[in-house]
């Protein structure tokens, strides 16, 4: 009995003393991290946006103004360091982005990109960052390629992608019978890959694509465009584009009697609300559409809108909810560990779940995707709308896990398999 006793006395005594170190290294481990401090008495944040091109009325300046409203929000201050912001315009060139990105880490001293408008341009500002071991976030660009092949240890992609706008409306139009399908595609890296990762989705639900026109960005006659995509026959004719050139081939579809006989349909496969508020209801009532952020979905989404319209005097869009979510969760890193240094604020940032006005239960995976519920929604008739941007009528949720890439079919170097 006495041995017995003994043998018991000394596990508990091995437990006891295993617990104590566990806990002095976690104690010890964020200590080593408090010590790195904030580099340069200061966290400054950098943007690079559309400011005067195709994106800039989604994603210019209206994406500055909700990172500022995170930044006042936090109080100004991290751990009693100020926050600053920075942003610039690309001109949607991806040399120009790279050579800003390079420009604010090297001597500008910026700590982390919070976003980067635009696909090539994000890709561009990607490579810069990873380089430099620098945090980069992104709500603006849709680019499938920010978490397969070009992923990276310090990037997150947390608003949207091109699959899971893709999946989303393409799925819900075969669903209404829209088996054939005809895109028009803006010519870069972002309106390809919408258009591959939709094809993909069409036929693996048994639906067929009848071909494809490309359009430059910023177009200013789709007339050739929706004459081509008339003529095909499709059921859908699927716009693979963003921004103004979305809003003008909608208007062209509409001056050449696309829509009147109820052959064909578009399918809008990344539109925001603001394009609907330039298109106008009358012209763009019943379409599908995917969205991760409505204004009026509910009373949080309400609230923070509400502020954001009397800063901007429009409603955001999900960029914009994004980004402001995106700042607050990189800033709260930084309050949590007591550095701004990239590993440990990206190792706290990937371990922490997201909730709040912009997504509930979302998490980071592996490949840097930030998962969450994403919507689909139908425009609505004018005679339904009550108010300013009452637009959307919510049509069904669909679940994180069933609207973004399967982990188990990524291309990300960082995932185990």
């Amino acid at each position: 009995m006495k041995s017995t006793f003994t043998k018991f006395c000394r596990r508990r005594l091995a437990a006891a003393i295993a617990t104590l170190a566990l806990g002095a290294a976690s104690t010890a481990a964020i200590a080593q991290d408090q010590k790195k401090g904030i580099s340069d008495d200061v966290v400054k944040i950098g943007l690079l946006l559309d400011l005067s091109g195709v994106l800039t009325d989604i994603a210019g300046q209206g994406t500055a103004t909700a990172v500022q409203m995170a930044i006042d929000d936090f109080g100004g201050k991290v751990n009693g360091k100020k926050i600053e912001l920075v942003f610039a315009d690309h001109n949607n060139k991806a040399d120009i982005a790279a050579a800003k990105a390079r420009e604010w880490f090297d001597t500008a001293k910026v700590d982390a990109l919070l976003d980067v408008a635009g696909s090539a341009t994000a890709l561009s500002a990607l490579e810069v960052a990873r380089l430099k071991n620098k945090i980069i976030v992104f709500n603006g660009p849709g680019t499938l390629r920010i978490t397969t092949d070009l992923c990276a240890p310090t990037a997150i992609h947390y608003a949207y992608d091109t699959y899971s706008l893709a999946n989303v409306t393409a799925k819900a139009m075969l669903k209404n019978g829209g088996d054939s399908w005809y895109f028009l595609t803006a010519d870069y890296a972002f309106g390809a890959s919408l258009q591959q990762t939709a094809t993909e989705v069409i036929k693996e639900a048994g639906g067929k694509v009848l071909g494809a026109v490309k359009h430059p960005t910023n177009a200013s006659d789709f007339s050739s465009y929706i004459l081509q995509a008339q003529s095909s026959g499709a059921k859908v004719i699927g716009l693979a584009n963003t921004g103004a050139d979305t809003v003008n081939a909608i208007k062209a579809a509409q001056e050449f009697g696309l829509l009147k006989s109820g052959k064909q349909k578009l399918a809008g496969l990344l539109m925001f609300i603001n394009d609907i508020h330039a298109i106008g209801l009358p012209s763009a009532q019943g379409l599908l559409l995917s969205e991760a952020f409505y204004w009026d979905l509910n009373p949080e989404t309400r609230a923070w809108s509400k502020r954001y319209f009397e800063k901007a005097k429009r409603m955001p869009n999900m960029i914009q909810a994004g980004a402001y979510s995106s700042t607050m969760l990189y800033l709260n890193a930084i309050k949590a560990t007591g550095t701004d240094d990239t590993e440990t604020v990206m190792k706290k940032m990937k371990a922490t779940p997201i909730n709040d006005f912009f997504a509930k239960n979302g998490k980071i995976r592996d490949d840097g995707r930030m998962v969450h519920d994403m919507y689909l929604f139908q425009v609505k008739a004018p005679n339904e709308s009550k108010s300013p941007w009452d637009y959307y009528k919510v049509i069904g949720t669909v679940p994180a896990d069933q609207a973004f890439l399967p982990l188990a079919k990524s291309t990300c170097p960082l995932v185990k398999k």
